[in-house]
């Protein structure tokens, strides 16, 4: 991918992060289609804390969000996010949002945001990970595996992602086998962003919905692509701990505690290249076996 085209799909997604004010905490957001069949939910992630963030104060930063994903989103169509003003205080100020197609709601959403103080530091290290110099993009592998995919869905991954993802321990989409439930993915923007911290969460938001419920599926040998698998995000929880750039490559650790009942836990911790901890994230996925005659 140039990097003329690289800065025109982020520049897309910028846009799409950006949102359209409508009234007065009202905002709509379109939808894009990565090829998924539904809204991608980390665009939905990222809009609704970019729609929380233009009803707060600049200095306030958000520190955690905790979302639920209730129905699938149709790509084809805008969303509309609806802002409630929970509370405003001193160092802490909380929002709610609601995320609404079709006259239902998909996604909700509570958001706390808080101002900068000094205080007690500590986190845990940063694994020892091969770093993304040398290791295959997800572009790269689609490319490899573009002959047993849809050509139609085909054309929807290949289109330049905004977002760069290197794997480090990638499973074979198509002949998985057991796994430890543990993922290591770099990701970085494709070019530069403004400065503002609150485009970088709600860009983190966004990337940080990618791979994190197949994991869950490493142990099993399936894979989102298993075609007797049904696979969506079901919640979501980030906690921010410190200032970070998403033009800069990140590590995203991920792990899965656990799985029962059709549904799959996975547990993330995002680093900086030089091992700084700025964000912790949760988020449980429906991992459910379909029975062959269904599919």
């Amino acid at each position: 991918m140039t990097d003329s085209v690289g800065q025109n799909v982020l520049k897309e997604l910028l846009g799409l992060l950006s949102l359209e004010k409508i009234e007065e905490d009202i905002f709509r957001g379109q939808s894009q289609d990565l090829g998924y069949g539904n809204v991608f939910g980390g665009q939905v992630l990222g809009q609704a804390l970019s729609a929380a963030s233009r009803t707060v104060p600049d200095h306030l930063c958000a520190h955690s969000l905790h979302g639920y994903f209730l129905r699938a989103g149709d790509a084809a169509c805008p969303i509309v996010y609806m802002v409630e003003r929970t509370r405003d205080g001193h160092s802490f100020t909380t929002r709610r949002v609601k995320a609404v197609q079709k006259g239902r709601t998909i996604f909700s959403m509570s958001a706390s945001f808080h101002k900068f103080e000094e205080g007690f530091h500590h986190q845990d290290p940063m694994p020892d990970v091969k770093g993304p110099d040398g290791v295959e993009s997800d572009y790269n592998m689609i490319v490899r595996y573009a002959r047993n995919i849809p050509e139609d869905i085909v054309k929807k991954l290949l289109y330049p992602n905004p977002i760069e993802l290197r794997v480090v321990n990638p499973v074979n989409p198509f002949h998985p086998v057991p796994m430890p439930p543990d993922k290591y993915v770099w990701f970085r923007a494709t070019g530069p962003l403004p400065d503002d911290a609150a485009t970088h969460r709600y860009m983190l938001a966004y990337a940080s919905d990618f791979h994190l419920v197949p994991t869950a599926l490493y142990p099993h040998a399936k894979t989102f692509w298993s075609p007797d698998m049904q696979v969506a995000s079901l919640d979501h929880a980030i906690w921010f701990h410190r200032d970070f750039r998403m033009d800069d490559w990140l590590l995203h650790v991920i792990h899965s505690p656990n799985a029962a009942m059709g549904r799959g836990l996975n547990h993330g911790s995002i680093y900086t290249r030089d091992g700084k901890l700025v964000a912790s994230v949760a988020q449980e996925g429906l991992i459910r076996r379909v029975e062959k005659d269904k599919v």
